[in-house]
């Protein structure tokens, strides 16, 4: 083994040790950022993750361990880093094209499990590599390390406490400060940059390696310019704001008629305005059908800013619907398009929105107008039932994380709770995101659960989107009494998509197919309903591509 001063120096090595931790768990926190916009944030991706990244870190082990018994040179760990950092700073670069091949690939060539396939081949190829070289850096220190077999345990015990200790706050780091301020790619750089000054230090101090050095920090500088931005949509030049937070990737979309609130790319829009104040065409629409159940009538006349000081008090009274003040309670509220729908038709309406993610509801007061009298509590949806003791006239259940519902809100004991939170002629409206079929779809088995808590369940398919609106109730619905309710509304595009809905409204026939907190795969129907999706959308595609190839797709393209 090459004799190398700073070696002797125990202190440096357990830096070593320290950083290696905190960048592995970094990395692993940014590949979940970096795969959540094309692949969702669930737990299959989690799964995907971790498992790829603890096979790069046993394979590395076991490559380090062989490669410092056999050749014991110091020089060959730190250019293992080096290698490693330049590796985590072109991921910012050419991760998101890395990943756009090979989803487009797998696209026309698999039928099923689309997005485990892709999101466990990305992980692989973009981060498998740089933590197989991390994995390295324990049985190689501790050969350094190791004076004698009199203190071989404690050395080995304090390098494997430097790493833990590392990997903690490489955990906490990423999560809560440098995600959330500067963002997934710049956190890559900043790990990166640890590594890199780890390895440029080795090498400054044993007066080697000045070539391998000066391209390493050539090719991180590249990378930081190029990758500091870490634009996800980097197709779209038009964004009004791009940005993360703790829980998501943010993208808002502005044009002369529209704003569109996006917390990924490849599944499409989360929430949409019209500046207008007309509807969106969209589910939020239909889920206006829900305060009509429960017997208010939109006022044609509702003025928004007439309201905000004298339409929103508890105890107020009014001459349209039941007599009363409607109380709406929107479990997901986003970026408030349903709140904003609300307060223009209902002129006394009190709405309580609950959203987990504060960045959200901060982009729909700035950009979504949403109205300053909508109180939004940040907190997630079930926890804020758990505390609440009001009832409401409308609960509304949006709280899709991604593509998939969180489970805790799912269940049977969640409906439960959510049942138990509204007034005796409550309506609750949950949007299921996707219009899966068959009869074990992610859709059956949230219809049979709300079924087994509710007495009636109706369901309606939003034209023109994979979204279905079900609307539960603890009382049958009269459609006499309904049609009466909306052909009293005034304003004539809402009367005309009301009479739509209710009349495509369809009786849900209870099955058995229960979600509970002790068992809701909630994750792995949803991704069946993406590969029904994703195969009725790109049947065609797919048909070109077994009768002509790549080429003959691309042509038409």
């Amino acid at each position: 083994m090459k004799e190398r001063k700073i070696l002797k120096n125990k202190a440096y090595l357990y830096l070593t040790e320290f950083f290696a931790g905190m960048a592995v768990m970094a990395v692993e926190l940014g590949a979940s950022r970096l795969l959540a916009p094309y692949f969702s944030s669930s737990q299959i991706v989690w799964t995907i993750i971790i498992s790829t990244i603890m096979i790069a870190m046993a394979l590395g082990n076991i490559y380090g361990g062989r490669s410092a018994d056999k050749n014991p040179d110091p020089d060959r760990l730190y250019r293992r880093l080096l290698i490693a950092a330049v590796w985590t700073a072109a991921i910012p670069v050419l991760g998101k094209y890395v990943i756009l091949l090979i989803t487009g690939i797998l696209i026309v060539t698999i039928s099923s499990n689309l997005l485990i396939a892709a999101g466990f081949l990305a992980c692989m190829v973009i981060f498998v590599f740089p933590c197989f070289l991390l994995g390295t850096v324990t049985p190689s220190l501790t050969k350094y390390a190791v004076q004698s077999l009199d203190d071989s345990g404690s050395t080995v015990g304090r390098l494997g406490a430097a790493n833990t200790v590392g990997s903690i706050i490489g955990t906490f780091t990423p999560t809560f400060i440098t995600i959330p301020t500067v963002g997934t790619s710049v956190t890559f750089l900043i790990f990166s940059g640890i590594l890199l000054t780890l390895a440029l230090i080795y090498f400054i101090s044993a007066h080697t390696g000045r070539i391998r050095c000066l391209v390493s920090v050539i090719l991180f500088v590249v990378c930081s310019i190029f990758g500091h931005s870490g634009h996800f949509a980097f197709w779209n030049n038009s964004l009004a704001y791009e940005g993360e937070s703790i829980y998501n990737y943010l993208q808002v979309q502005e044009d002369k008629d529209t704003v569109i609130l996006s917390t990924n790319v490849l599944f499409g829009i989360q929430s949409i305005s019209r500046k207008d104040g007309s509807l969106t065409g969209m589910y939020y629409d239909y889920a206006m059908a829900a305060p009509v159940m429960a017997g208010f009538i939109p006022d044609a006349n509702a003025e928004t800013d007439s309201n905000q000081d004298t339409g929103r008090d508890a105890d107020a009274e009014t001459d349209t619907g039941t007599g009363g003040v409607c109380d709406i309670l929107i479990l997901g509220n986003g970026s408030g398009t349903y709140a904003k729908e609300c307060a223009n038709h209902f002129a006394n309406a009190k709405i309580q929105g609950v959203e987990i993610d504060q960045k959200i509801t901060d982009l729909a007061y700035r950009y979504f107008d949403m109205p300053d009298f909508v109180q939004v509590s940040t907190y997630d949806g079930r926890a804020y039932l758990e505390a609440d003791r009001n009832t409401y006239d409308v609960i509304m259940v949006d709280a899709y994380q991604d593509i998939s519902v969180p489970f805790q809100m799912s269940s049977v004991e969640f409906f439960n709770m959510v049942k138990q939170h509204l007034k005796p002629d409550g309506v609750m409206v949950v949007n299921m995101n996707m219009r899966a079929s068959g009869e074990k779809s992610i859709n059956s088995y949230l219809s049979d659960t709300i079924s087994d808590v509710f007495s009636s369940v109706y369901t309606v398919d939003v034209d023109g989107y994979t979204n279905r609106e079900l609307f539960a109730l603890n009382q049958s619905l009269d459609p006499d009494v309904l049609n009466d309710r909306i052909d009293r509304i005034g304003d004539a595009d809402l009367k005309a998509l009301l009479k739509k809905v209710c009349g495509n409204l369809e009786q849900y026939r209870k099955g058995d197919l229960l979600l509970t907190d002790d068992k809701a795969p909630v994750e792995l129907l949803s991704m069946r309903a993406i590969d029904q999706i994703i195969n009725d959308e790109l049947a065609y595609y797919k048909k070109l591509f077994r009768e002509k190839g790549i080429q003959g797709v691309l042509n038409e393209l």
